[in-house]
Parts: C-alpha cells; sequence; structure tokens
C-alpha cells in the first residue's frame, strides 16, 4: 500500500494530490550551464490522483507546479525525469505498479538520463511520496551520479508522509552527497504553495 502520495497514487484511501497551475510548465526546461551551479531534476505525474479521500484528475502534476514556482524564482537548471515506459494515466494501476516496483526494489528505466551532474553544486531532487517513499524510478536517477562534494536538498509533495524516507534513501544512495534542509507541500495545497516554497529557498541559499 502507498501511505502517502501526491502526483498520483497511493494504495488504498490514504493521501495526496492536487491542483496544478499552467505556469509550471516553465519547469519542464531542459538542464542547462547558465543556471549558477544549481540543478532542480524532478519527477511527476498527472492523470488521476487522490484527492482528500477521493480521486481528481490532474493536467499538471503536484510535484512540477511546485517545479515551476522553484523555476520562477531561483532561474535554476531543471531537468524533468521522464519513465521510460510512462506510468498509468489512472490511479489505480499506478499504485499496483508502485507497490510491484518498490517490493522488487526495482530500477524503472529513464528516457532522458543525465550522464553528469559536475557543474552543478547544489542539486534538487523533487518527486511525489508514494507508500512514504520516493517512487523507484528517483533511485534509478541518482545511482548514475556522482554527488561528491553536492548539497542535496530533497523537495517533496505528498498527503501526509512529508519528505517521507526520502533524507535517510538519499543519503544512502547519493554518494558523497551531503544531505541538506528539504521541503514537504501537501499535494492538495500545492497551488498556495509559493510562500513556503520561498521562504524555504531563502533558508538553503538560493533566493536572496
Amino acid at each position: 500500500m502507498l501511505s502517502a502520495c501526491a502526483d498520483s497514487p497511493r494504495a488504498a484511501p490514504s493521501q495526496a494530490s492536487t491542483p496544478a497551475d499552467s505556469a509550471s510548465r516553465s519547469a519542464s526546461t531542459p538542464a542547462s550551464p547558465s543556471a549558477g551551479g544549481v540543478l532542480l531534476a524532478y519527477f511527476s505525474r498527472a492523470g488521476e490522483n487522490y484527492f482528500n479521500g477521493g480521486r481528481r484528475r490532474l493536467t499538471i502534476g503536484n510535484t512540477e507546479v511546485v517545479a515551476g514556482m522553484i523555476s520562477r524564482l531561483t532561474g535554476c537548471a531543471v531537468h524533468r525525469i521522464e519513465a521510460a515506459d510512462p506510468y498509468p494515466d489512472d490511479y489505480e494501476p499506478t499504485v499496483a505498479r508502485n507497490v510491484r516496483e518498490q517490493n522488487a526494489n526495482a530500477r524503472p528505466a529513464i528516457a532522458n538520463p543525465l550522464d553528469s551532474i559536475g557543474r552543478y553544486d547544489t542539486i534538487l531532487l523533487g518527486s511525489p511520496i508514494w507508500n512514504v517513499r520516493a517512487p523507484m524510478i528517483m533511485t534509478t536517477f541518482v545511482e548514475g551520479l556522482d554527488f561528491s562534494g553536492r548539497i542535496v536538498h530533497p523537495l517533496t509533495t505528498h498527503a501526509m508522509s512529508g519528505v517521507g524516507t526520502t533524507e535517510r534513501d538519499y543519503a544512502a544512495i547519493c554518494r558523497g552527497a551531503t544531505i541538506g534542509e528539504g521541503l514537504a507541500a501537501r499535494g492538495e495545497e500545492v497551488a498556495d504553495a509559493e510562500p513556503d516554497v520561498a521562504a524555504w529557498l531563502r533558508r538553503i541559499g538560493l533566493l536572496s
């Protein structure tokens, strides 16, 4: 079961998801060297999502909404992680797939992997929380990269699980990284999250 989520699944009535803002489409721009050493890499899922005990169909995933805010506020480089085998549009099949992937400790393939993060000093890793942890595709993404000397800040959208196990998980699998302060935004409330996002960016030194 998925105890909490945002951007999609949770395996039984449980948590997460919210409306989105078309301006977040700006977060889908490719990473570029003009970013001042900051990279936001995120995975997000639209489609049918859990929402306050029911379901709501999102045209933009919750994590993408928050990513759009960060992109607009900081001008950082952005890399949207795309699954080679896209997740279903419907909620229950996505829940079932996530359960299989977590149970198998799977590494879902990425359609657009990054070869290197060498030009970046600070990495923001964004994702929903599905069943208390980031989707397994985030493990696929980070395991192939060298984080030596870099600061990693988890960014999550969720229903009840906050940052979930991301701090512990990224500490174990982001080779050489220092794990900094994370941000958790409740899925149902992401449309109004910009003040909290801006305050977090100031605390971690990415916004004056």
